[in-house]
């Protein structure tokens, strides 16, 4: 399951928000598609992706890029050739494309035993398991990444909504991340929605109406504006 599909599950129990953008490229975090806001249509309903997350099958299940032949050659080539780094990291893109985030983890795992230090590495292997729904296994990538890397805003705001989606859920502590973000960039349209809907949450209608105020200010097009307010009216009535 990808973080889209993953986000759908936040939606019951928002009413229908997506929450906040999604993770990054295969290849680079901040290489790729432009930076979507929500809510937005998941990948997989033809929705444009966020910045930099690897390419999905469109809704009728098909690849959206590589054919099963380019990807079992992928795989024989990567496999043929343990060190051969860069067959690594293209059969674990080959296998984000697929949606087998477990095939890509396994490629990735390679790749990181070659080049420990590499930094883009590190950061898929954080999405990839975070796109299989290991959190604990995303949360020690991310946490890696953010040793090397502690202003990368889009993997902060990753490790936060991890807190937000692994049982129990911790707000507190997504909050806390989201803030941290928001030091090195204070008008990050992400890291804002995600506050808000984490003060939301939380009930914490005051927060959660000054972190809208930032958003809109920042993201004035944002489309999830409208659901944000009404859903934080919805708590000030409780």
């Amino acid at each position: 399951m990808t973080k889209d599909n993953i986000l759908f599950g936040i939606i019951g129990l928002l009413g229908g928000l997506i929450i906040g953008f999604f993770v990054t490229n295969s290849i680079n975090k901040q290489q790729g598609v432009g930076m979507a806001t929500a809510p937005i249509a998941t990948t997989a309903q033809g929705g444009p992706l966020p910045a930099g997350h690897p390419e999905v099958p469109g809704a009728d299940g098909q690849q959206s890029a590589a054919g099963v032949p380019e990807v079992q050659a992928a795989i024989e080539k990567a496999r043929a050739e343990p060190d051969n780094f860069d067959a690594q990291m293209h059969a674990a893109d080959l296998y984000n494309q697929i949606q087998r985030f477990d095939g890509a983890v396994e490629f990735l795992k390679r790749a990181n035993q070659l080049k420990p230090d590499d930094y883009d590495v590190i950061v898929h292997l954080g999405n990839a398991n975070f796109d299989s729904e290991k959190y604990d296994e995303a949360e020690k990538w991310y946490t890696q990444a953010l040793s090397k890397k502690p202003d990368d805003v889009d993997v902060r705001t990753d490790l936060g909504l991890i807190y937000m989606f692994r049982q129990p859920v911790n707000y507190d502590r997504a909050i806390q991340e989201f803030k941290r973000s928001l030091e090195y960039q204070p008008n990050h349209p992400q890291t804002l929605q995600n506050l808000t809907v984490a003060y939301t949450k939380k009930g914490d209608a005051t927060n959660a109406s000054a972190t809208l105020a930032k958003l809109e200010a920042a993201d004035k097009s944002n489309t999830a504006i409208s659901k944000l307010r009404s859903d934080i009216d919805a708590i000030k009535t409780k």
